[in-house]
């Protein structure tokens, strides 16, 4: 029971973070005639909300499929973890980190080297 009550949570979770991402294009155009800069960081920004919904998701979902074992559910909250900040990380490469922004240059390199660390971890 629980584990089918935590699967329906995160289909709606992912089904949600699905939703968010559809009227991308619809919300960044409701913010009328904006620079690019501004364009590709609430681009950025509103995709990177419905992702986070969707890990969340697929993090219930990983763990309620795991083996019985804290170890074993420690690795996939790890390599979950991992591929999700990878996702970020490409996503705000090919938005944010265009813009002028330095924190949003830095931050596909600090996504990379702390899923580089959680999946050194997930092995040890």
């Amino acid at each position: 029971m629980v584990d089918t009550l935590a699967l329906v949570a995160a289909g709606i979770v992912f089904l949600w973070g699905v939703s968010h991402i559809i009227p991308t294009r619809q919300v960044v155009a409701g913010f009328g005639d904006i620079s690019e800069d501004n364009r590709r960081i609430i681009t950025m920004e509103w995709v990177a909300e419905g992702l986070s919904f969707m890990f969340v998701a697929v993090l219930i979902v990983a763990v309620a499929w795991s083996s019985n074992t804290l170890e074993a559910a420690e690795d996939l909250v790890y390599r979950v973890s991992s591929g999700f900040l990878i996702t970020i990380g490409v996503w705000t490469a090919m938005t944010g980190a265009r813009t002028g922004v330095i924190w949003f240059k830095a931050c596909p390199v600090v996504m990379s080297v702390s899923s580089g660390l959680l999946i050194t971890a997930s092995f040890l």
